[in-house]
């Protein structure tokens, strides 16, 4: 334990930022701070103990327990897996690993679960697992279905090296028989006795659900022994350079490690809170920028996000990584983490439902199933809890009374705002946060998938489950998401296997969220219509919650694409709007000529705009003032296109000041009379 606590602090890395930040006095408390620790490890080690040792000695010694072999994590490849007999293709070995989420109809070729042909004690589910294995334990469910009810109640299990003599594990002289489920969701893990060396492994159910069928979903529990000649674990092994600490995260060690990094690069870093959960606990987010605290003129803001369902843990982690990632690599001079951090001011949530991750984490990676800790401690699905605006736009398109103004931030309705509305405190956090933020681009973390979605959420017809619906920022949309999956290591792969039913990759990894399945109130619909912020969801891996020694190669996939998605806020048009004495105009709106979406302005008057490359007309007024209009050219290459406007109050409007100062009525006059004092000022 003290290594790998110590694992985010080297030697090494102590003297890269010795070397290259300039600042004695924090070298000097870095060097301290690794010295009190090394000490406290080498104390521990002649006392022949762990740190765990003196957090508490009253908790018992636990067997040593292998991490799942991957059947969830798809590690193991469909062809490992076989079925005694099968029901059909759709029920087939390769559809029993654990967790793996149905289609909707009992006749796809996708469905929940391995189900036997034959119900009967015979039956087994294998997996080889290609070289001598220690397999430890066993974790089951039942079938994932909405029409049946099909699980095993109880299974013996059987090992082979050659997989024609089968030993079927003992207690005593007789069978060992495991307790399995009691309902279909939930998982049960048996860990064996002692551990049992061997290449395959069966599952062998002895009785199940009396009114359904021999059905499961299984993850084994193992480690692979010795072999550096085996040419298969070597190709397939991702292994990562990053000196980061790899492990999941309660609540309080979360808040530690943040603390660790804001310790580590003060000069960048800062830590605050967006609000609390039901259960009273702080939303921390951690601010990365070169003058953390001050929005910077000119300068994009942009978000991460992620736990907004709490058991979906590896966004979450990938957040934390990510933080400890540019901390370290601002400090050894990485130029274009520098360049990020300089240019850019950074905001990452990493658990947006700290409540619902509680749960999950307490329970472990491969015991909180699907949905433990889904949800807010109020039962709200966070991700799902925004107001829906899209209904109130095609509404009003429908009606024909969509004034310019709606063409973006559109209001929140009032009933929403109303203290017994069914708003989870986490969401009412956000959507203050969002409001203060000028934010220009987020994305949001999520889990079992492997795909890239963007807005629409919600299909424009009622009524309907699946229906591409595209925002007027369908282009700039498609590539923000193209740029997140196409540097993923898997998103795009063709030959990779689908998670659940879907097969993203011909896609290139990205769709329409409403084309997936229609979701009102989504995170990334609000934003869009209701702030200046594009938002889009990455669903960052096939299990919500991988084992810990899983997370190096989920960082692996996943770093260059959480890097590549951050640069791009740096796409399209960037500028202030000033009037004529230079000030900046706050809530200026700016609209790009055949786009119906409009941005506005932040306080000191700068805006950004995200745009693909091309020519657009732009356009700036605002409330007073005469609208301006300029060609904006939008290059290939990384960085906004500068594109500043200088606008005047108009007549109307200073006429109305000077009335307004002197304590009197402005002089309203009639079309009529408007139109003679024009044609006077003409000669006509």
């Amino acid at each position: 334990m003290a290594s790998k606590s110590a694992s985010f602090y080297t030697k090494t890395r102590q003297e890269v930022v010795c070397n290259n930040v300039k600042k004695t006095l924090f070298c000097f408390r870095l060097a301290w701070f690794l010295m009190i620790l090394n000490l406290f490890s080498w104390v521990s080690a002649i006392n022949g103990k762990s740190l765990m040792a003196h957090v508490s000695t009253s908790i018992p010694k636990r067997k040593p327990e292998c991490p799942p072999m991957g059947l969830e994590g798809l590690k193991i490849d469909d062809f490992q897996l076989h079925g005694s007999t099968t029901k059909r293709y759709g029920l087939g070995a390769h559809r029993g690993r654990l967790n793996i989420q149905a289609g909707l109809y009992e006749d796809d070729l996708h469905d929940g679960a391995w189900c036997a042909g034959i119900d009967d004690p015979l039956q087994w589910f294998e997996v080889d697992a290609r070289r001598l294995t220690k397999f430890t334990g066993v974790v089951t469910q039942g079938r994932n279905s909405l029409w049946s009810s099909d699980w095993v109640t109880s299974y013996k299990v059987m090992f082979s090296n050659d997989s024609h003599t089968w030993k079927t594990l003992k207690n005593g002289s007789e069978d060992m028989i495991f307790s399995a489920n009691k309902e279909k969701e939930i998982p049960v893990r048996n860990v064996f006795p002692a551990p049992v060396i061997a290449r395959y492994i069966r599952v062998n159910p002895q009785s199940w659900f009396g009114s359904g069928s021999v059905c499961m979903r299984v993850e084994i529990l193992g480690c692979p022994m010795p072999d550096p000649n085996n040419y298969y674990h070597r190709r397939n092994e991702v292994i990562t350079t990053d000196d980061l600490d790899f492990r999941h995260h309660g609540y309080k060690e979360m808040r530690q490690l943040m603390k660790v990094v804001n310790d580590m690069c003060p000069n960048i870093t800062r830590i605050y809170n967006i609000g609390k959960s039901h259960a009273g606990l702080k939303l921390y987010a951690i601010e990365i920028s070169d003058n953390p605290g001050e929005h910077e003129v000119g300068e994009p803001e942009f978000r991460y996000t992620a736990g907004s369902h709490g058991n979906e843990a590896l966004g979450r982690e990938l957040l934390l990584l990510l933080m400890q990632f540019m901390c370290l690599e601002y400090l050894s001079g990485n130029q274009r983490i520098r360049h990020l951090v300089e240019e850019t001011r950074i905001h990452l949530l990493p658990s947006v439902n700290p409540d619902g991750y509680e749960k999950a984490f307490e329970a472990g990676s491969e015991l909180s199933g699907w949905s433990l800790g889904r949800w807010s401690n109020d039962g709200i699905d966070i991700h799902h809890n925004f107001p829906d605006l899209n209904s109130i736009l095609w509404e009003l398109e429908a009606m024909k009374r969509v004034p310019r103004k709606m063409f973006s931030h559109l209001p929140i309705p009032e009933w929403y705002l109303s203290s017994n509305a069914s708003v989870a405190l986490e969401t009412r956090a956000l959507i203050a946060w969002m409001e203060k933020m000028p934010f220009v681009l987020g994305g949001n973390l999520q889990g079992g998938e492997l795909v890239v979605t963007f807005p629409y959420d919600r299909t424009r017809s009622q009524w309907v489950a699946r229906e591409q619906t595209p925002t007027p920022d369908d282009h700039v949309f498609r590539w923000l998401a193209f740029s997140y999956a196409s540097t993923h290591r898997l998103m795009t792969d063709a030959s990779r296997r689908v998670c659940h039913t879907e097969d993203f990759a011909k896609e290139d990894g990205t769709i329409n969220g409403a084309s997936w399945h229609t979701a009102a109130g989504s995170m990334n619909d609000f934003s869009y219509l209701h702030t200046n912020c594009f938002e889009l969801s990455m669903y960052v891996g096939c299990d919500k919650f991988p084992h810990e020694n899983e997370l190096p190669e989920e960082w692996e996939n996943n770093r260059e694409s959480l890097l590549v998605f951050m640069e791009q806020v740096h796409r399209g048009i960037k500028g202030v709007v000033r009037d004529l004495q230079g000030r900046g105009i706050a809530n200026a709106t700016i609209s790009v000529e055949g786009i119906s979406h409009d941005i506005h302005t932040a306080a000191d008057g700068d805006y950004w705009r995200l745009l693909n490359p091309g020519e657009y007309q732009v356009i700036a007024r605002a409330e007073g003032y005469s609208l301006s209009t300029r060609k904006c050219e939008v290059g290939y290459e990384m960085g906004a296109t500068r594109c500043d406007f200088t606008i005047g109050r108009t007549n109307l409007s200073r006429i109305k000041e000077i009335m307004e100062k002197f304590n009197k009525q402005p002089i309203r006059l009639s079309a009529r009379q408007l139109q003679a004092m024009r044609s006077r000022r003409l000669g006509t």
